[in-house]
């Protein structure tokens, strides 16, 4: 029988019901959760919130660390039909900040190690709620919630309404809430789930992060609308991820976690012998490293390609050629194409702007309905910012970011934002900062540091300042020193000639 309610929770709780006493997660340790369980402590917890005065479209901000019960949080926010605000973990207070003053949560859910600082940053912004939730699952969240009834009808929610707030810096160092809606997630998970063939008989490896589109919404999406089951690792440990992967049948990774599998000489095609899909994203997969984990395991990894705005867009084929160095045509239900600066369609195999619509694609950037207006075009196709080409056969091809990105182990990071924060610092007149080639993580953040006339500066110094201020993904592997940053004739920095001097930094 269709679903009539649009709450992702909703399509979900079909299979939590149809397969009560299944498997959903299970640890290294040992420690396993059925489907059951799962859905009577989102009960829980969504009891717990509404008592505590969460009100349906309410934003929750959470920056705890995986964990069971930070999955459990996660599906109790989307039942009671509350906008799940995931922050990433590493996140320091100048960027806490600002996402709790734009957000305006209700609630903010933390590490109680980090409780004395988000007092201060709750009081600052107003937020009424404070709770805390440890990687052990122990937290004042589990502790008040444990008494509270496992009973809790679904939200009834719209297909347009909110269920999740992500924030992407921007290009201006200002960052920017994405507002993905209920639809977008749902029309999503069930193109993946198809396209993929996930069933009640897999068990995806998730190692990824749960702050993060690919591991919460992805990884989810497929295993919960399938009824399928999980290992369930913390983060992506080598050691661990080789033990898991004889139980497993799926793994979706960022490229990374391939090359340090690769690392690895147990890693060969009878540890995998029960795996049916490895799938990588997030960051460009390199041909290379396509071809050598299929010399090794005899496994072609399944590349796909999506971002924050859109969740996934194409994916190489299930069944069929996969391309090293595409990643795949469009899903069903969207659309992509490749237009020049005048937002002309280009022909097969030129490279122009990618552009892509369909129901994945989110609302809009919350308060910023200006922002919104200039990223989306007349006939409703999202400017995604990449550069892009298709080929005969429809496969998408990504060649280069026109927004200046770095994505280093699958995490994005913006160069305005790092910039203006070391500009600030004492000593430094200017700064340009780029990705370069870097075996282990695809892109390494290099700066590229101008001192001020008669300063030296020490990197290690410099580095370490920043660290005190920044998410640790997004501090520079290696601050070089200049003279003076080139520019063209317009006074831009022509950071593809950094890229190009200091491509061989890590090799």
């Amino acid at each position: 029988m269709p679903q009539s309610n649009a709450n992702l929770y909703a399509h979900f709780q079909v299979q939590f019901k149809r397969f009560p006493d299944k498997i959903a997660l299970e640890t290294p340790d040992g420690l396993k959760w059925s489907y059951d369980h799962l859905d009577l402590e989102a009960a829980r917890i969504a009891n717990f919130l509404s008592y505590k005065g969460i009100k349906v479209g309410d934003r929750v901000s959470v920056q705890a660390a995986k964990s069971p019960e930070a999955l459990t949080l996660y599906l109790a926010c989307v039942r009671a039909g509350f906008v799940y605000h995931p922050l990433n973990t590493g996140y320091k207070e100048s960027e806490l900040g600002y996402f709790l003053g734009n957000a305006e949560p209700a609630a903010v859910i933390c590490d109680s190690r980090d409780r004395g600082l988000m007092e201060k940053l709750c009081a600052e912004n107003a937020v009424p709620t404070l709770l805390t939730l440890d990687a052990d699952g122990t937290g004042s969240l589990s502790d008040e919630a444990s008494g509270f009834a496992a009973d809790y009808s679904v939200v009834e929610r719209k297909p347009d309404d909110l269920a999740a707030l992500l924030y992407s810096s921007g290009t201006t160092g200002r960052p920017k809430g994405i507002m993905l809606t209920n639809e977008n997630l749902l029309s999503n998970a069930q193109s993946l789930v198809e396209g993929w063939g996930f069933t009640n008989k897999d068990v995806l490896l998730h190692a990824l992060p749960i702050f993060h589109v690919h591991g919460l919404f992805v990884a989810l999406g497929c295993v919960f609308l399938s009824g399928a089951s999980m290992r369930w690792l913390a983060g992506f440990d080598l050691d661990q991820v080789l033990g898991e992967l004889p139980k497993s049948t799926v793994m979706m990774g960022v490229p990374t976690y391939y090359t340090r599998l690769l690392s690895s000489d147990r890693l060969n095609a009878d540890l995998v012998a029960s795996m049916r899909l490895f799938i990588s994203g997030s960051a460009p997969l390199l041909s290379e490293t396509f071809e050598e984990f299929e010399n090794v395991t005899g496994h072609r990894i399944l590349e796909r390609y999506g971002m924050s705005e859109t969740s996934m867009n194409t994916s190489n084929p299930l069944h069929g050629e996969r391309k090293p160095g595409t990643v795949g045509p469009a899903l069903p239900g969207v659309e992509v194409r490749v237009v020049d600066d005048n937002n002309h369609p280009q022909p097969v195999g030129e490279i122009g702007n990618l552009q892509v619509r369909g129901p994945n694609v989110f609302r809009g950037y919350w308060k910023m309905p200006e922002k919104t207006a200039e990223d989306f075009t007349a006939d409703g196709f999202f400017n995604t910012g990449d550069k892009g080409m298709i080929d005969h056969d429809g496969y998408v091809s990504i060649v280069g970011r026109s927004k200046d990105m770095v994505i280093t182990g699958g995490l994005n990071v913006y160069p305005k934002e790092l910039e203006l924060l070391i500009d600030e610092q004492d000593g430094v007149l200017e700064s340009a900062v780029i990705g370069v080639p870097h075996r282990d993580f695809g892109e390494a953040v290099v700066a590229v540091v101008i001192p001020r006339p008669g300063v030296t500066l020490d990197e290690a110094t410099l580095i370490g300042q920043i660290k005190d201020q920044m998410s640790g993904f997004k501090v520079p592997k290696r601050i070089v020193f200049q003279d003076a940053l080139p520019r063209n004739t317009m006074g831009k920095v022509q950071k593809n000639m950094l890229r190009e001097q200091f491509g061989n930094l890590f090799t």
